[in-house]
């Protein structure tokens, strides 16, 4: 099993040090998410010349208020610094953050990141771009030598899985059982990128992880922190489809053993990458980052 953490923060030295640690323990990846705190590219090229073989993920960064052709040309750039490292996770966000907190509008979806991919992949692949589309348009090139970053895009619905698996190289999920990525999440993106030639993708699986004998205490951090995603439309459908009630149910607690048999589940339901979203006291999270460096040896 390939096996990633999940970790931000707002002080870059503290983010250094959860890179660099979880480099030394063996992982493979080491993903940070687009929020409220760090920018996510800007801290990774930093962080890069830290490091030297994990690689280092976006998840995810918002499209609506970025350009595909500025983003390009930032990913480009981290791929330089880090020596073909970036793997660039993307996504749409939520209507309530592009809207509200931005005042975009979030119309057509779909047709916004059917734009945006057709602009994005040509740019870091070709290094141009002549295209008037209903939602962007891009005309022009940059210059930036560095491999083209896989792009990972956070993809739940039918029409946005059959998107990413013609156009891009496969997408990353978050509030999604195991049962939901193999009997959704892989037949629909596989099949979408086996009809256009493609490669199969990959399913970057982020999963909440506490490792405790403290069931209370891992319930109560579960809600604190996961609870508001049961609110959003898109995660609420993919809790319906595992059979759960509340978002925080979709977190792994427990024994080492019976989180580690968890993530395997992911891992044989076509999860090609299992990322741990570590949470509980720093204590606790410390030890869970440190035990579950175990599955990698």
């Amino acid at each position: 099993m390939q096996l990633g953490i999940f970790g931000s923060s707002r002080n870059i030295d503290d983010l250094k040090k959860q890179v660099q640690e979880a480099e030394n323990l063996g992982y493979s990846t080491f993903w940070t998410p687009q929020i409220f705190n760090l920018d996510a590219l800007t801290a990774l090229a930093v962080i890069a010349e830290s490091v030297d073989d994990i690689r280092l993920g976006t998840s995810v960064i918002p499209t609506y208020p970025r350009h595909p052709m500025m983003l390009a040309q930032q990913a480009l750039t981290v791929n330089q610094v880090s020596n073909g490292r970036l793997d660039l996770g993307i996504g749409l966000s939520h209507k309530p953050v592009v809207e509200g907190m931005w005042g975009i509008s979030f119309d057509a979806p779909i047709g916004h990141m059917s734009d945006y991919l057709q602009i994005l992949m040509a740019l870091l692949h070709d290094g141009t771009i002549s295209y008037g589309g209903k939602h962007l348009t891009s005309r022009g090139g940059i210059d930036v030598p560095a491999d083209a970053p896989p792009v990972l895009v956070a993809a739940l619905g039918p029409q946005m899985l059959k998107l990413v698996g013609r156009v891009a190289d496969g997408t990353v999920t978050w509030m999604t059982g195991p049962e939901t990525i193999r009997n959704h999440i892989s037949p629909v993106i596989n099949a979408a990128a086996e009809d256009a030639g493609r490669p199969v993708p990959q399913v970057i699986a982020a999963v909440p992880v506490c490792i405790t004998s403290d069931s209370d205490m891992a319930e109560e951090y579960a809600k604190r922190d996961f609870g508001f995603y049961g609110d959003l439309p898109s995660y609420r459908a993919m809790l319906e489809r595992e059979g759960l009630a509340n978002s925080w149910d979709i977190a792994l607690s427990g024994s080492f053993e019976e989180v580690a048999d968890g993530l395997q589940k992911y891992a044989e339901s076509g999860g090609t990458q299992v990322v741990a979203a570590v949470y509980g006291p720093d204590e606790v999270r410390e030890q869970t980052v440190s035990e579950l460096a175990k599955l990698m040896s």
